[in-house]
């Protein structure tokens, strides 16, 4: 729907006058607010007196457009030279018309010039008040006011731009003063971050002390348990044996309740001894050569007792010439874990374990049709100790331990351990580990910088997170809006693209659409860290986009740490730490 409101001839330079009046009315009938008026008339007068100035005059169209107000001033001159720079902001002209057009662009929604020699065209666009109503009648009305309206002469034009003139320097002296006033509480808030650094800093210490001194703990203590539970465990075993003489009925039960809970303690030891060593980095990795194939076929006699007791059906996917150079008992460990795992909480189903070749490594998958993981607790499990409140927990006791053993135990190993799951449908753990296992020469020596792109308009957010980022070996590329930075994943190729939501003229979701629209950049992880309050719509239009994650600004900064590196394991970086 275009309706033409009203046209204004530029002959002369009372016609520009006429032209900023004009167009203060039209803002008026349109419900525009005060501000919104000034600015309108404003960037009409610019654009007119440029029209008039270097195309020897022209015209001015008021029209609307859907829900938008298009003003368009056309000349018939020579055409506007250096478009681009002067949008961009670096013509310099000592009449000083750049400085006039970058000026319009900034008080509308829109602006868009087309320029040849004899005919130039600027757009300028609007958007309507959300309560204006909209009808051609309506519309039409309007036009038929605006013909009966007598313009305002020049005095008039003259005396209302020295009102909105004061108005503006009321403004600015309200905003100096509200300007000072933030300046003297950032101020105080700075020396608060400085000494707030300070503390943490202290913190940590403490808390790298504590740790050492936990995993000194767990490894002395570990050692200590073992020796009487190896001895509850082989005494337990005697009296079921009936070396020393036959057992009634009732001290056969409570002697199999004494082996039982003995053997869950033995399992926790050896949990706590592991989770100790691989902290205190006293893990010894024995790389061999072995097939993919042999190892299903030990990890199938390990599990059979276990698969006589179950109604689960456990088919391993036979690969066929998947070598592997690395430590094999680790990487059996691993999978014996998360078969455990799926084998206690799948009431009924399948397990299925399977593996293959992607580039230098191999993929490793145990997926299981059982009760399933809520969303937000997918990284809790990850975590020492969490155990996930849920009916079968009751009816297998474990340590909380295993998950994270795997997961410390494929880094290691130079790999990362994923999941997916849906509640009631199923649980996918994903081990990636690399084919060869590098030797420790190798990976004690320099290591290429992980390449991370920030696109965020907001410096300190940029600064914030490069300081989150500094434990590890990267090279960060920052990117100021979402233009350049579309431009910069182009050119650069990160590996991992941390992306703000909220900026001007590009915003992160369209910069997003635009990254995997490209096929040079649609591979390229990205990372969502914003501290916008997302909609349900607007998180489902990210996790559709195949985001890697999606990370509030708000995160304490120990957390943060530590779900950024997770999440950048999760998007298939090996990290330097």
């Amino acid at each position: 729907m275009d309706i033409r409101l009203l046209t204004v001839e530029v002959r002369f330079e009372q016609d520009v006058v006429l032209a900023r009046g004009r167009s203060r009315q039209i803002a008026s009938l349109l419900g525009f607010d005060l501000q919104s008026q000034t600015r309108i008339a404003t960037a009409v007068s610019e654009i007119s007196r440029n029209a008039f100035q270097y195309g020897g005059g022209g015209r001015v169209e008021f029209i609307v457009q859907d829900a938008a107000l298009l003003i368009k001033v056309s000349d018939k001159g020579g055409g506007i030279k250096d478009v681009e720079a002067i949008l961009a902001g670096r013509y310099t002209s000592t009449t000083g018309m750049g400085l006039g057009i970058v000026g319009a662009k900034r008080l509308m929604d829109k602006f868009v010039i087309e320029s040849v020699v004899n005919e130039t065209t600027v757009t300028l666009t609007k958007f309507l008040p959300k309560q204006t109503p909209i009808t051609p009648e309506i519309l039409q009305k309007i036009a038929q006011e605006l013909a009966q309206k007598t313009p305002e002469n020049l005095y008039q034009e003259v005396q209302q731009q020295n009102q909105e003139l004061l108005r503006t320097m009321e403004e600015l002296q309200s905003r100096s003063s509200e300007l000072a006033r933030l300046n003297s509480q950032l101020e105080d808030t700075n020396r608060g971050v400085v000494t707030l650094y300070a503390e943490l800093d202290d913190r940590a210490e403490s808390w790298q002390k504590a740790s050492e001194m936990k995993t000194r703990f767990l490894s002395n203590m570990s050692h200590e348990f073992r020796t009487p539970l190896n001895a509850i465990l082989s005494l337990s075993q005697l009296l079921l044996e009936r070396l020393d003489g036959e057992l009634n009925s009732e001290q056969e039960k409570q002697v199999n309740f004494i082996r039982t809970s003995a053997l869950g303690l033995s399992e926790l030891v050896n949990d706590l001894l592991d989770i100790a060593k691989v902290e205190a980095g006293k893990v010894t990795i024995r790389p061999q050569q072995f097939e993919v194939s042999d190892l299903f076929n030990a990890l199938k006699g390990i599990l059979r007792p276990i698969l006589n007791q179950s109604e689960v059906n456990l088919v391993f996917d036979q690969p066929q010439n998947l070598p592997m150079y690395t430590d094999e008992g680790k990487v059996s460990q691993i999978l014996r874990n998360l078969i455990s795992n799926a084998l206690k909480f799948t009431p009924k189903g399948e397990i299925r374990v399977s593996a293959l070749k992607q580039e230098r490594t191999i993929v490793f998958t145990v997926a299981d049709t059982g009760i399933g993981i809520a969303p937000n607790n997918l990284e809790l499990i990850f975590e020492e100790f969490v155990q996930i409140e849920n009916p079968l927990q009751s009816q297998f006791k474990g340590t909380g331990l295993g998950l994270p053993l795997c997961r410390q135990l494929a880094q290691l190993l130079g790999g990362n351990i994923s999941v997916e799951s849906k509640l009631e449908v199923g649980s996918i753990f994903t081990v990636t580990l690399p084919c060869v296992y590098a030797e420790e020469k190798e990976t004690v020596s320099p290591q290429t910088p992980i390449k991370v792109l920030i696109i965020d308009d907001e410096q300190i957010s940029r600064y914030l997170l490069k300081e989150l980022l500094k434990s590890l070996t990267i090279k960060v590329t920052e990117a100021i809006n979402g233009s350049e930075g579309v431009i910069k994943a182009i050119l650069e190729q990160p590996q991992v693209i941390f992306l703000d939501l909220v900026m001007p003229e590009l915003s992160g979701f369209e910069v997003l659409e635009q990254l995997k629209a490209n096929p040079t950049t649609k591979h390229i992880p990205v990372i969502i860290h914003t501290s916008k309050q997302l909609e349900p719509e607007e998180r489902d239009r990210l996790i559709n986009a195949q985001v890697v994650a999606i990370l509030s600004k708000d995160l304490e900064r120990p957390d943060a740490e530590a779900i950024i590196r997770q999440v950048l394991l999760k998007a298939g970086l090996h990290l330097n730490i």
